[in-house]
């Protein structure tokens, strides 16, 4: 299957391209706050509108229970959640999930500059807005 057929897979094949390219370039050890750094400088060079530890407000009921601070959110639609772990693991794929589920945004990308650099690809459809 092509990822032309993907949502927003022109932005997303933007983002992991910038990701190989700063994982090339900096490689594995540093904190996650360098890569966002730089994954910011390379999707802006790559001409992208990016948000830098946009807020996510939580609702429960309609009622505000807690925020949380998004990575990046590149042009609008998509949630980019960068770790720095030695690997991945489940509690990743769900922070990225629940991210989705608190916005109107329904693509995300989980980006790890782990000692092999990896990714995935998360979708979630959610009619409610609240970002």
């Amino acid at each position: 299957m092509k990822s032309n057929n993907y949502k927003h897979s022109d932005i997303t094949e933007k983002i992991i391209s910038c990701f190989y390219k700063v994982y090339n370039n900096l490689g594995y050890g540093f904190l996650e706050k360098v890569y966002e750094n730089a994954m910011y400088i390379e999707l802006r060079r790559m001409g992208l509108f990016v948000e830098k530890q946009k807020q996510i407000i939580v609702y429960y009921e309609n009622q505000k229970v807690g925020e949380y601070y998004a990575d990046l959110i590149v042009s609008e639609s998509v949630i980019v959640e960068l770790k720095a772990a030695e690997s991945l693991c489940e509690e990743h794929e769900f922070q990225l999930i629940n991210y989705l589920k608190a916005t109107e945004v329904e693509v995300g990308l989980l980006l790890n500059f782990g000692k092999e650099p990896v990714f995935k690809r998360k979708v979630f459809t959610n009619k409610i807005n609240h970002i």
